[in-house]
């Protein structure tokens, strides 16, 4: 497989951590995260405090504390991978489904445990009949991956915000047991930044084979097919050998293009 991702540059998250515990998907915290941001990547200024960005209502009403927890996981979650909060500083009109799938896939990046259960653990469940999962069976999950690192207090609250969270990105489709599984539609706009985004990072399998896809059900056949026809990237296999081809040098450069007019050029929900 032709692939141009750099070895010593971003890498994904591998160190198991809390972070989750206080800070779940966020879907709308991040937007407005992304749309504050754009003012500072504009004009090059210092990086706003949490006091300084608590006292200009970036968040609305949260709290000193609450700024601060918000504004440490997204910096973990954005502004540690290359040129992604210029790409969303920049897409003023995202669709409500591709948000959710943005912070998703940050997510994963910046949580190896949320990557693991969205990528893994629950692509497994789909495989089952019926395709579903509980709040005990995940918590069972978290005990297995803690390694006794936690405590049963601790894997119960991990259990509920993983599953907040992978209901607020629409891969489980309700709050109480049993709770059936869902894929996501992933436009071509979404599909396009995650292939830009993972490029250039160092992560676990490759470009076409990783849990980013598999957790919202784009693998085998279902993808390629999706590839051949997406702007902004050439696919081509031949054989056993799968050659991918960028229309633009980095994510940042896909952005410019997609976004420099006030509506994004690509298409819109495919199948």
């Amino acid at each position: 497989m032709s692939r141009t991702q750099g070895k010593g540059h971003a890498r994904e998250c591998r160190d198991l951590h809390t972070r989750l515990l206080k800070c779940t998907l966020e879907v709308e915290h991040s937007r407005a995260y992304w749309q504050r941001m754009a003012t500072y990547l504009a004009s090059a200024a210092s990086i706003p405090t949490a006091k300084q960005a608590h006292e200009a209502y970036w968040f609305g009403a949260r709290g000193l504390e609450r700024t601060g927890i918000l504004l440490t996981n997204f910096r973990a979650r954005f502004d540690a991978f290359p040129n992604a909060l210029q790409a969303l500083a920049s897409w003023a009109e995202m669709p409500p489904l591709t948000r959710r799938l943005i912070c998703h896939w940050h997510l994963q990046l910046s949580d190896p445990l949320y990557r693991a259960f969205t990528g893994r653990y629950l692509v497994d469940r789909h495989q089952r009949a019926p395709a579903q999962v509980s709040h005990p069976l995940v918590v069972r999950w978290v005990l297995e991956q803690g390694r006794d690192r936690w405590g049963m207090a601790t894997c119960i609250q991990f259990a509920s915000k993983l599953l907040s969270s992978a209901h607020a990105a629409g891969l489980v489709a309700s709050v109480r047991d049993p709770r059936p599984l869902t894929w996501p539609k992933v436009d071509d706009w979404a599909l396009a930044y995650l292939l830009y985004l993972l490029r250039p990072i160092e992560i676990d399998g490759d470009l076409l084979r990783n849990p980013y896809l598999a957790s919202v059900g784009l693998r085998g056949d279902l993808l390629e097919q999706r590839l051949k026809r997406l702007p902004g990237i050439g696919f081509r296999r031949q054989g056993d050998v799968i050659d991918l081809t960028w229309h633009h040098a980095d994510l940042g450069a896909w952005a410019e293009a997609q976004f420099a007019a006030s509506t994004p050029k690509l298409a819109g929900v495919s199948a």
